[in-house]
């Protein structure tokens, strides 16, 4: 039951995270499909660019908090349930970790939009402010500035999370977070960095995107 029940909580996660707010914002407000238009992607960037900068910003906030959400839900479960794979009973940080990753899956490849989503940052800070919210703040913080002072959201996205990262592995050399927790925040880093690679090519270039 254990497994099951667990399974079921995975499953949840990336349904939530699969919810294409994006689109649905966009479409709402403009009548096109946004993966028809700028890059395609799903993500907050992108509405910003099609339909508006508040609108984009709202489309931040709710896929946040889908992820977000996600994780609270695993973590109220877990709490009082007992939840593995057979006799292995895993720990509330581990559930919480593997929801997240869930949830972001959700995010990047959703089921609602044929696989085609975002990158994974509105997914990945909502699901850390949730896992550790002071390291998510100081990484939400330098992506805002980054991203305004270089008017390029990829690189303030990339900052941002290597900055959250950082934070996590000093807390866990200082005893302050868990392992699971920093495994997490490490693969999520790495899964967000990776959906950025086309655009680390054209930081390189010079020929990236500017926000505005």
């Amino acid at each position: 039951m254990s497994t099951v029940l667990l399974l079921g909580i995975l499953a949840l996660s990336y349904f939530l995270g699969s919810v294409p707010v994006g689109i649905l914002i966009t479409r709402w407000k403009t009548g096109e499909d946004l993966r028809e238009t700028g890059s395609g992607k799903t993500g907050a960037t992108n509405v910003m660019r099609s339909a508006g900068a508040k609108l984009g910003f709202l489309t931040l906030f709710l896929d946040g908090l889908k992820a977000g959400v996600a994780v609270i839900i695993a973590t109220m479960v877990a709490s009082h349930v007992a939840l593995g794979f057979g006799s292995l009973v895993l720990d509330v940080s581990v559930v919480q970790g593997l929801a997240g990753l869930a949830a972001m899956a959700g995010h990047n490849r959703p089921m609602f939009s044929r696989f085609r989503g975002g990158r994974g940052v509105s997914a990945f800070f909502g699901t850390m402010c949730i896992i550790h919210l002071p390291a998510a703040l100081f990484g939400i913080e330098v992506l805002a500035i980054v991203a305004l002072a270089t008017r390029r959201m990829s690189l303030g996205s990339l900052l941002g999370g290597v900055a959250t990262c950082s934070v996590m592995l000093a807390l866990f050399l200082t005893g302050w977070v868990v392992l699971p927790h920093l495994l997490y925040a490490v693969v999520a880093t790495g899964w967000l960095i990776f959906k950025h690679r086309d655009n680390i090519g054209r930081l390189r270039n010079g020929t990236e995107r500017r926000l505005f």
